[in-house]
């Protein structure tokens, strides 16, 4: 082989060479770089939840760096095999493999662990109204679904991209990867991104609906809530859920676990390795893989750009219908709640609840609204998961 020869071959298995491969020029891999890049500057320098957003863009940039190979695959595991008569399984790429826990659901159900073993819900328990905004700020789902439906998805897609209203990634792979596959990409990083970007969405919609009086309100302390409560809730809810919803049992089943490893006091170590260390690991898996999927030629077509718009939409219903579930409860206690509680009913835990308290704190300095909004925040995390279980019942 002489030197032109070692050349050429370089040159053809180069990523620009391949960044033209059949004549075709695939400027969608740009562009997905290009966005990668815009996602890992809001997660690095604005603090935009770079635990999700960092590994998210990564995966991003890996799969539309030509010729990676990183979620090639070889032997058909989601569809066709890519890697031709004699290819094994063991070729597929390195993403490939990381994706199997988000296709089977194992992913999900692992975050939900974690995040039960991180839950308390003692703040739900002291004010069980809660549970109303929980439920309340669940109504962009129905309302992101029927939108979907008339801009021409079928009833699974639509249930699928209307999850996204819940504002919880975990629920909406779960469901994306029972009744839409094929829209997992869109739907995950819009999800992801959307409960990322909370700080900037939520407070202008806060602003718009209430009033500087109802954002002033300062809540009184909240009973204090029994050790044989915090062990009774998970064991109740889960066996109301599941004799009504059986599909919701691996979501709410891996939560409500979690929590009683949390609460029951004898599994401290459990615990402490479902909040951190198994949490920390699947979340990077679970994110990289989910980055992945956001390979250019399929992300960048018009549906995908319609899940993201109806993402949003169905994201600032779900905002708005907590935030006027709180109007109504403020105007029935008589000025006891405050209605920006109400936003913290989607389950993005705990950054629903944080907005909340940054904007009732820059409408009355020193007021703290933390602990009550943490009450619609866990019940959002219940919602999200029994709405899915519903959806996945009557299209699954």
């Amino acid at each position: 082989m002489d030197i032109k020869e070692v050349l050429w071959k370089l040159w053809e298995s180069s990523g620009i060479a391949q960044l033209f491969a059949g004549g075709h020029f695939s400027w969608q891999k740009l562009v997905m770089i290009l966005v990668s890049f815009v996602l890992l500057y809001f997660a690095i320098f604005r603090d935009c939840e770079p635990l999700l957003l960092v590994p998210i863009a990564f995966g991003m940039l890996l799969v539309n760096l030509p010729g990676s190979g990183v979620f090639m695959d070889a032997a058909g595991f989601f569809g066709s095999a890519e890697g031709g008569a004699n290819a094994h399984w063991y070729d597929s790429g390195l993403l490939t493999f990381f994706y199997m826990g988000v296709k089977s659901s194992v992913f999900p159900c692992l975050i939900f662990l974690g995040i039960g073993a991180m839950t308390d819900f003692g703040p739900l328990l002291a004010n069980p109204s809660s549970l109303l905004l929980g439920a309340a700020a669940q109504l962009g789902i129905v309302v992101a679904f029927f939108a979907a439906i008339l801009l021409g998805f079928d009833a699974k897609e639509a249930a699928s991209i209307g999850i996204i209203g819940g504002a919880d990634g975990p629920t909406a792979i779960f469901l994306t990867g029972k009744l839409a596959p094929r829209l997992m990409s869109g739907i995950t990083i819009a999800a992801y991104s959307y409960m990322a970007l909370i700080p900037f969405i939520q407070p202008p919609l806060m602003k718009l609906l209430t009033t500087k009086k109802e954002r002033e309100v300062k809540m009184t302390q909240a009973r204090k809530v029994s050790k044989t409560e915090r062990i009774l809730f998970p064991l109740i809810v889960l066996v109301l859920a599941v004799f009504v919803l059986p599909s919701v049992a691996p979501l709410l089943g891996m939560l409500m676990f979690g929590n009683l490893l949390r609460e029951c006091g004898v599994t401290d170590r459990l615990s402490d390795t479902a909040q951190n260390t198994l949490m920390n690991i699947v979340t990077i898996l679970l994110g990289i893989s989910v980055g992945a999927t956001a390979q250019g030629e399929e992300f960048l077509k018009a549906g995908t750009l319609k899940i993201v718009v109806l993402g949003l939409f169905a994201f600032s219903f779900s905002t708005v219908g907590g935030l006027l579930l709180g109007k109504l409860m403020y105007a029935v206690t008589k000025g006891r709640v405050n209605p920006l509680i109400g936003s913290a009913g989607v389950s993005a835990v705990p950054m629903a609840a944080r907005v909340s308290q940054r904007e009732g704190a820059k409408a009355r300095p020193g007021n703290y609204l933390l602990m009550y909004a943490m009450g619609p925040n866990v019940a959002g995390v219940i919602g999200s998961a029994v709405m899915a279980g519903f959806l996945l019942t009557l299209f699954g």
